[in-house]
């Protein structure tokens, strides 16, 4: 089998020869995603609390490292940005699913 394109906006380093299928069909992307999540109203200081430590290891080289081996880059956005990607996350495919008329069953 041959790649023809990844399906996230960019290139990825784990396949830098596959073209993102974004530039042959604007606005394509479809990306899988992790994070950690807290009950509503957890405590800022709670928040910042795992949100400083997760950043901290994804710091190490060795959790870097093995986290790019698997095509996943990592970030450690802060809460408020990790908020808005869900948000727009929410939006994207709250289309896609309303587009397709998919019904729960």
């Amino acid at each position: 089998m041959r790649g023809l394109g990844i399906t996230s906006s960019t290139r990825n380093a784990s396949a830098p020869e596959l073209p993102p299928i974004a530039e042959t069909v604007p606005g394509f992307e479809v990306t899988a995603w992790f994070g950690f999540m807290a009950p509503a109203h957890t405590p800022a200081g709670v928040v910042n609390k795992i949100h400083a430590d997760v950043v901290k290891a994804l710091a190490l080289p060795d959790v870097r490292e093995r986290m790019l081996v698997q095509a996943a880059e990592p970030i450690g956005s802060t809460p408020q940005e990790y908020a808005a990607f869900i948000g727009t996350e929410i939006e994207k495919w709250a289309k896609v699913v309303k587009q397709s008329g998919a019904k729960v069953e």
